[in-house]
């Protein structure tokens, strides 16, 4: 059994899939958002990794997962890789946590391959017409890459972090950091531009209806006070979900993972057991 996070990394179609992985049993696999990676679970995967082999995948082009020049990195493709990769695992089935764009992979999994999914967990997740958020949708605009420095993107994105936590005093400059170290080069900031020009809201449009049709039960996790993914959705993703709860955790904003680790967990855990 692993006792502690070890990082590991496969191949899908050719392109390294870095993951972290700790403990054995059921599968349980958690898929971060942007502009984060697998390093956001990294509190909260001890927590779970006490009952399941807990996977938490670095997305195609995010975190130390390879980051191709020209590859479809939309939530679309993006959930076909995560079936491939556990395929790939000997993961016939597990639970699925999803956060942001992470939550819109779940349900693109959930709608498409149904079988794939015990559980599903959706925290402060893309949903309908969520996204992209305002901030980001300068930065779709064509010729906006090329406009601004290595430097000014980093200091726009120093800038940028914080406002996703309630308590800012969470969002350390080390954490900020731990963050932006996959986007911190020439190379980073393309991979992050190539996310940034598949931020599609068509995916969870085009499912939109068929979310009525999930058997899975699911427990949506919402930051009440979440400026990017704003709460109203988080009802209305309750409401297209037959078999789903939700539950607000108070005081935090969207990295509510960095800011009441213990608290979530408590709340996956005692959903999927």
């Amino acid at each position: 059994m692993n006792t502690q996070i070890t990082e590991n990394h496969t191949y899908i179609d050719g392109h390294k899939i870095a993951f972290l992985e700790q403990g054995s049993g059921s599968p349980l696999i958690l898929l971060h958002g942007i502009p984060t990676n697998s390093l956001m679970w990294r509190d909260i995967i001890p927590q779970l990794a006490k009952t399941h082999r807990v996977i938490a995948p670095d997305l195609l082009n995010y975190g130390r997962s390879a980051k191709p020049k020209s590859v479809d990195v939309s939530i679309n493709a993006q959930s076909n890789m995560i079936v491939k990769l556990m395929d790939v695992l000997g993961a016939r089935q597990a639970d699925i946590v999803g956060h942001d764009i992470g939550g819109g992979i779940a349900q693109l999994i959930a709608v498409n391959y149904p079988e794939k999914v015990r559980k599903l967990v959706l925290i402060d997740s893309i949903c309908f017409d969520s996204w992209p958020i305002p901030e980001f949708e300068p930065l779709q605009e064509p010729g906006a890459e090329s406009e601004i420095s290595l430097e000014d993107f980093l200091s726009m994105m120093r800038g940028f972090m914080p406002k996703g936590v309630y308590d800012k005093s969470v969002m350390t400059d080390e954490l900020i950091e731990l963050y932006l170290e996959p986007w911190s080069t020439e190379e980073g900031k393309r991979a992050f531009f190539r996310n940034l020009r598949r931020l599609n809201k068509e995916y969870t449009q085009a499912i939109a209806d068929e979310l009525s049709n999930l058997p899975h039960e699911t427990l949506i996790i919402w930051g009440d006070k979440d400026p990017f993914q704003k709460p109203e959705y988080a009802p209305k993703l309750v409401e297209a979900i037959p078999n789903a709860n939700l539950v607000w955790i108070k005081d935090v904003a969207h990295w509510l993972i960095d800011e009441k680790p213990d608290e979530i967990g408590e709340h996956i855990n005692q959903f999927l057991s």
